[in-house]
């Protein structure tokens, strides 16, 4: 084989390659929202003094709005934490699967060009 039909073989399996490697690099995240989310009070009754009156919110489904209309959704990793990318704009992030029905789980947040947000929210469990 001559030598510029060997060096046009690499050249093209280089650019498959480096095309594959892009292919599986999910790309950065640069515009959205990134925090945790929490729960309080993390057991019924009387709260004591020595313990934790706040825990984080584990593998919850979220939904996010802008207005009334449902543009995503994510689900908080086993220490609440989560991360989504979304557009420029104002969002309501809020619980709607049956464990919502007691207490309140609804936040606001307003997404920069940009930049990602970050939040650190409180849902209330709804436990007295």
């Amino acid at each position: 084989m001559n030598q510029p039909v060997r060096g046009l073989r690499a050249a093209v399996f280089l650019c498959l390659l480096s095309l594959t490697a892009m292919a599986e690099t999910p790309p950065p995240i640069d515009t959205g929202v990134e925090g945790v989310i929490s729960v309080s009070p993390n057991r019924p009754g009387p709260q004591r003094i020595d313990g934790p009156g706040i825990a984080p919110a584990p593998n919850i489904l979220f939904v996010v709005k802008r207005g009334e209309t449902k543009v995503a959704s994510f689900t908080t990793d086993s220490e609440g934490r989560f991360r989504i990318r979304l557009a420029p704009g104002h969002y309501s992030v809020l619980r709607e699967d049956p464990g919502a029905a007691i207490g309140h789980w609804r936040f606001e947040v307003d997404v920069v060009a940009g930049q990602i947000t970050k939040v650190n929210w409180t849902g209330d469990s709804g436990m007295r």
